[in-house]
């Protein structure tokens, strides 16, 4: 079996082996892949998980966040069963924590905070890392503000955008050049997010976050 279809769980601490320390903020190198398969993008492109792992292969892909808006929890769990039997890449889940045990990690939106505990960002997360135990956790970022406040958080990366325009979301906050900046200030690995393109460098940055792009290649 080839290594990329080896079924492996993977916990905060490997990923940190395994993914971001292996590429430090301050390397010159292009950063790795990281895919965001959303379900509603796949349907619109006419294309499987299994079509879509092949992709994610031809790209190098080193992780893999799920967001689906459109099946039911049921239809879900079998998806992420899928991705995680048939590649050894980190599956993330995108906001729905009720899925963790089918995934290596959660990615939440500072939007979601406030459905754990209104107005109370810290005891939000602390929650959200006992449900999640050790597993992996991201948190999008949007401004210096939003960083600071991460670099205090019990999480493991940041997204962080958007970095341009995307046609998938209304961006209002376009960070462009700054971004790199931003980055810079935080303390955990750095996804840049949001019109990012696969051939993009973006200094500080760990991860190039592709979603439509990944279609266009």
């Amino acid at each position: 079996m080839h290594n990329w279809l080896v079924k492996k769980a993977v916990n905060r601490k490997e990923f940190q082996i395994y993914s971001f320390n292996r590429r430090p903020q301050n390397s010159p190198l292009k950063p790795s892949i990281y895919a965001l398969c959303d379900y509603e993008l796949l349907t619109k492109h006419n294309t499987t998980l299994e079509q879509y792992l092949q992709i994610c292969k031809q790209h190098h892909v080193k992780i893999i966040q799920y967001r689906d808006k459109i099946n039911n929890l049921d239809i879900q769990k079998e998806n992420l069963k899928y991705l995680k039997n048939n590649c050894n890449l980190p599956i993330i889940i995108n906001d729905k924590i009720d899925l963790i045990a089918y995934a290596d990690g959660l990615h939440i939106g500072q939007e979601d905070l406030d459905s754990y505990v209104k107005n109370n960002r810290v005891l939000s997360l602390k929650l959200i890392r006992k449900k999640i135990g050790d597993k992996i956790l991201g948190l999008s970022t949007h401004d210096e503000i939003e960083i600071l406040e991460a670099n205090n958080f019990d999480i493991d990366y940041i997204g962080l955008g958007a970095y341009k325009t995307t046609t998938t979301k209304d961006v209002q906050n376009q960070l462009g050049d700054k971004l790199p900046y931003l980055a810079k200030i935080s303390k955990h690995p750095v996804c840049a997010i949001g019109g990012v393109k696969l051939s993009d460098i973006i200094d500080n940055t760990s991860y190039n976050v592709i979603g439509s792009g990944l279609f266009t290649h």
